[in-house]
């Protein structure tokens, strides 16, 4: 079963062997650390959005509703669908959302087992930089030898009216045109508000990492190597897979990575860029940085 930490698993309801899922585009104010509030646009009340988790062959149906104040679409990354579901409206015959209105999206999961995203393709460079994404996996219900999976989304923003070097409980807006980043989020929160992960000394564990900011992250995990076994979504062949302590994921870009917790211990995740470890340039750590806690058995 894939977690993502501090994102819950968006629910379906089925129809005639339909999965049907429903993700309302809103206004959203997302909690970074214990009284700090960003706010933005989401779906379903958080950023990023609630993950997706469906399986290979199945038919799904994604209600889309627009609480926007403006129009909107959903592009479903990575995932090979009609073109009339891709979700780029300026140049697809897909939806265009209207304020108060909804689309549904409608298409059969044909790529295999994978970490996908979803997210905006209407006027991103704002609303994407607003917040408007989430994890889309097709899982594997047969698949053998992984004990825990987990995924993040990794995000920056540019949230304004905090003084560099200073935080301060309250509501902040996030300016999406500003590339003025000051906080680096895993699954919409920073450190040391982030969940940690919670493991067992032995098991295999894969973390999903997703892209959707506009900068590069070079996630780097202490005490024990990881495998590269995915980008993209695609399987990367046993032959081709590297172990490293660090992996890069670029803008747009999906990795999975797995390792044996053999070492017992809190051990720190992180982006190894220096300040997206801090929260709008404070001391102590905080950003894009959370611990995994490997617990002997």
């Amino acid at each position: 079963m894939v977690e993502s930490p501090d994102v819950p698993l968006l629910p379906y309801t089925l129809h005639h062997g339909v999965k049907c899922f429903e993700l309302v585009a809103q206004p959203v104010s997302r909690e970074l650390l214990p009284g700090l509030f960003m706010q933005g646009y989401g779906y379903n009340g958080m950023i990023p959005g609630p993950t997706i988790v469906v399986e290979p062959g199945d038919e799904v149906r994604i209600r889309v509703v627009n609480l926007l104040p403006e129009k909107t679409s959903v592009h479903w990354h990575g995932l090979d669908v009609p073109n009339a579901m891709d979700g780029v409206p300026d140049i697809e015959p897909t939806p265009l959302i209207q304020p108060g209105r909804y689309a549904d999206y409608r298409f059969r999961i044909v790529n295999p087992p994978g970490t996908h995203m979803y997210h905006t393709h209407y006027e991103t460079i704002r609303q994407e930089m607003m917040g408007l994404g989430g994890l889309f996996i097709i899982g594997d219900r047969h698949e053998r030898g992984i004990d825990r999976d987990f995924a993040y989304m990794l995000q920056e923003f540019a949230v304004a009216g905090l003084p560099k070097g200073q935080l301060g409980p309250g509501a902040y807006a996030i300016d999406p045109l500003s590339d003025g980043f000051n906080f680096f989020t895993m699954n919409g929160r920073c450190f040391p508000h982030a969940s940690p992960l919670h493991v067992r000394q032995g098991e295999t564990v894969r973390i999903r990492l997703a892209n959707l900011g506009m900068q590069g992250h070079p996630m780097h995990l202490h005490g024990v190597q990881m495998l590269e076994t995915a980008c993209d979504g695609n399987d990367i062949p046993p032959w081709n897979r590297q172990r490293r302590s660090t992996i890069f994921v670029a803008p747009g870009e999906t990795r999975d990575v797995r390792f044996l917790a053999w070492n017992p211990g809190n051990w720190p995740f992180h982006c190894h860029i220096p300040h997206h470890n801090a929260n709008n340039f404070t001391l102590p750590a905080g950003g894009m940085f959370t611990t995994v806690r490997v617990r002997r058995t």
